[in-house]
């Protein structure tokens, strides 16, 4: 088996430009190409290599998390290797099956199944997230790096008033947040307008959290946090925001979420729909929904536009911000590292070294996705509204957004860490 596994491994990664190394179970080694390597994969155990034989990088990424593989060098470029190789796209026939499985067992079909699959990992606690998302906000989706922006905090603040742009928020104005998380464009969106916010969020634990905060700071009459499933409409609204929540609609309630949007919308307004999306119909990454998000499933762009049509909703807007989560994950996944022995001091049974391995497998694995050109996974901003709009309740171009905007800068790369063993 180990020279079938060698051959394959070997040929596959020739086309990458990287250096790098492989030390096989038996104690034999292989690197690609001359010179010292970036990145040295080192597997301890025969069974590592069958996993990766038969499930491909999911195997391989397995036998990480479970420490019969260990990564040496730069982490990250690991990741950028296997996106030029292709590696990504060599599971077969077997993790189809699993997906597959996965779905008939944890498919968010149930609102009560729904809210299991989002308090796996959301109900970590704010402890947690607090170390590695932007302060004060704790935004946990894709920033917006405008021209001359430093820092996560800065991209996030950004992005909030990005969207309150794009959507046309005006003082007095009633705003529900579909899958508010942590309520920063809650918080945000009050700093700015005088307006009234409602939280809608299937997580328990966040609510909770988020409910204690609105009352410290004495804004219970303004701002609301609503624990209720994304599909449970309860009110209409002058504008709806909804930033990183499509993702967990589910594979085949895609059409039932969206038109939840749609009911929440007073007609005549404005929405964000905020949300991963593919470029062409395909499977979401097995080993996240796996591993990170169980349930999740991330629908093409075409299918979601498609299902907002039939929902009654008019599409005035599309932005992509794919370059923008690149950068944004960077950010989490620096701060993941460099925070990692007080997140493992919270719960070291909960944020054990699997976890450890899962956590920045995700986060690193998830920015040079977005980062890489073969990637088919994108980041979309699209702007809808209830009823077509008009030139007199809409600006006939979009100078409006960026009249404040820096011009003719570059958005500056995070720094990159030094190298890190695993």
């Amino acid at each position: 088996m180990t020279g079938i596994f060698k051959r394959i491994i070997e040929a596959l990664c020739q086309s990458t430009r990287a250096c790098f190394r492989i030390t096989y179970a038996d104690g034999s080694a292989w690197q690609n190409h001359s010179g010292e390597p970036v990145v040295h994969f080192r597997f301890k155990t025969a069974a590592s290599q069958w996993r990766t034989l038969a499930f491909g990088h999911i195997g391989l990424l397995e036998s990480y998390f479970d420490q019969s593989l260990d990564v040496e060098g730069d982490f990250a470029y690991g990741f950028r290797i296997a996106f030029e190789s292709r590696f990504d796209r060599k599971s077969g026939p077997l993790v189809w099956t699993r997906n597959q499985w996965h779905e008939l067992r944890f498919g968010n079909r149930t609102i009560a199944q729904a809210k299991i699959n989002a308090r796996f990992h959301y109900a970590l606690g704010a402890d947690f997230y607090g170390y590695w998302l932007d302060q004060p906000l704790m935004m946990y989706t894709c920033a917006y790096w405008k021209e001359g922006t430093r820092s996560v905090e800065e991209a996030q603040r950004n992005k909030i008033d990005h969207v309150c742009r794009k959507i046309r928020l005006k003082d007095g104005e009633s705003v529900v947040d579909i899958g508010c998380g942590f309520g920063g464009f809650m918080f945000r969106a009050l700093e700015n307008y005088d307006v009234r916010v409602c939280g809608v969020n299937t997580t328990t634990e966040q609510v909770d959290w988020l409910r204690d905060r609105i009352a410290s700071r004495g804004l219970q009459g303004r701002l609301e946090a609503r624990e209720a499933d994304f599909r449970e409409v309860h009110a209409q609204f002058d504008k709806v925001v909804s930033i990183g929540v499509l993702e967990h609609a589910g594979r085949d309630q895609l059409h039932e979420v969206v038109k939840a949007h749609a009911d929440f919308l007073k007609p005549g307004g404005l929405g964000m729909l905020h949300f991963i999306g593919h470029v062409g119909v395909r499977d979401t990454e097995f080993y996240i929904r796996k591993h990170v998000f169980p349930g999740g499933w991330i629908p093409s762009l075409a299918q979601t536009i498609a299902a907002m049509e039939e929902c009654g909703l008019e599409i005035v807007d599309i932005e992509n911000l794919r370059r923008h989560y690149a950068f944004t994950l960077d950010a989490w996944a620096e701060r993941f590292e460099r925070n990692w022995e007080r997140i493992h001091a919270i719960d070291p049974q909960r944020f054990d070294e699997r976890f450890r391995r899962v956590w920045r497998t995700y986060l690193y694995s998830c920015a040079e996705m977005f980062r890489s050109p073969h990637t088919r996974t994108h980041l979309f901003q699209v702007l809808f509204s209830k009823g077509n709009t008009s030139s007199a309740n809409y600006p006939m171009s979009r100078a409006f957004l960026y009249a404040d905007d820096f011009a003719g800068r570059e958005v500056p790369a995070p720094a990159r860490e030094p190298a890190t063993t695993a």
